[in-house]
């Protein structure tokens, strides 16, 4: 096959570009600027139509991870920029598709599971699961994100490109063991010490094993019955405080400090980063991938993290 990927050069598209090349397809890569990597990178700005646009011709898949990280805080510039970079590069990507002679058979787009509401009695699916914008007591901070997930789905609605099926992957947070990843993040907590739960440890998790995420896209490409939002998250998540119990107890550590909630604030302020990233409980399940057959290989938290561990020591 061959697969483009535009916004690539993060730690998912990296995942994906090395396990699509790994396979033997034809990887383009869309990037600011050139990489060093063994599949192809062709240039673009994520704002304008250019040269790029020729590798969508007759591909089979497009995969747009396009959008500024939201590791940071969220002041108003930092909002802009959130928002206009997914909705922006949502919306040349839709634009490339229509006008391509061939266009790709199927577009996977990024979304991600924040987009339901915060809520600790029921899972949300693709179907009965409730959008999140308007739970009672939660900071302003967090219906922002709400927003940016919406305006980033709707901006892949709004596109017009009839010959091509559109995926909004509605994904939770991928757990691999590369460095700077979020496994990294939360195993050094664990490794410090510092590993206990967070909060009041209530608050749902919801993640996915970096191999069922890509069994899932391949899944998404192949299965052409499937389309809109899928939720790619595995089928148990779990409270925060059983979350950072099993990760200590995969790396084999007794105990780990829990942190508060006014700790986890100061401690967000010094790491410019927000508090809704560990504090939002997110219990998403995956009815789509399930009913349409899929299996997954780390259906359980216990034994995804045991083999996040390993692979993360042999690393």
């Amino acid at each position: 096959m061959k697969i483009v990927i535009s916004g690539g050069t993060g730690q998912v598209g990296t995942i994906l570009a090395r396990a699509f090349e790994a396979d033997g397809h034809d990887v383009v890569v869309l990037s600011r600027r050139p990489k060093n990597a063994p599949w192809r990178t062709a240039i673009w700005d994520a704002e304008t139509i250019g040269d790029w646009t020729a590798e969508l011709e007759g591909a089979d898949a497009v995969i747009n991870l396009a959008g500024r990280s939201v590791n940071c805080r969220y002041n108003q510039e930092n909002r802009r920029l959130i928002k206009e970079s997914r909705i922006r590069s949502t919306q040349l990507v839709g634009e490339a598709i229509k006008r391509a002679i061939h266009p790709p058979r199927v577009w996977l787009q990024m979304s991600t599971a924040t987009i339901y509401a915060h809520r600790f009695d029921a899972a949300n699916d693709e179907v009965n699961g409730t959008l999140g914008g308007t739970e009672f007591g939660v900071p302003e901070t967090w219906r922002f994100s709400i927003d940016v997930a919406t305006s980033w789905e709707r901006a892949v609605d709004e596109a017009d490109v009839p010959h091509t099926r559109k995926v909004k992957m509605r994904s939770a947070m991928v757990m691999s063991p590369d460095d700077g990843g979020i496994f990294d993040t939360l195993l050094r907590l664990v490794r410090y010490g510092l590993g206990g739960s967070s909060g009041n440890g209530r608050q749902y998790v919801s993640w996915i094993h970096y191999k069922d995420f890509l069994r899932a896209v391949y899944w998404l490409i192949e299965h052409d019955d499937l389309a809109g939002a899928v939720n790619l998250a595995a089928p148990n998540p779990l409270p925060n405080a059983d979350f950072m119990r099993a990760l200590r107890e995969a790396w084999n550590v007794g105990l780990g400090l829990p942190a508060t909630r006014w700790m986890l604030e100061i401690g967000a302020i010094i790491l410019r980063t927000e508090t809704e990233l560990i504090l939002k409980s997110r219990r998403v399940v995956p009815r789509k991938l399930l009913e349409s057959g899929f299996t997954f290989h780390f259906p359980d938290w216990p034994e995804a993290t045991r083999d996040l561990c390993c692979r993360y020591r042999e690393g």
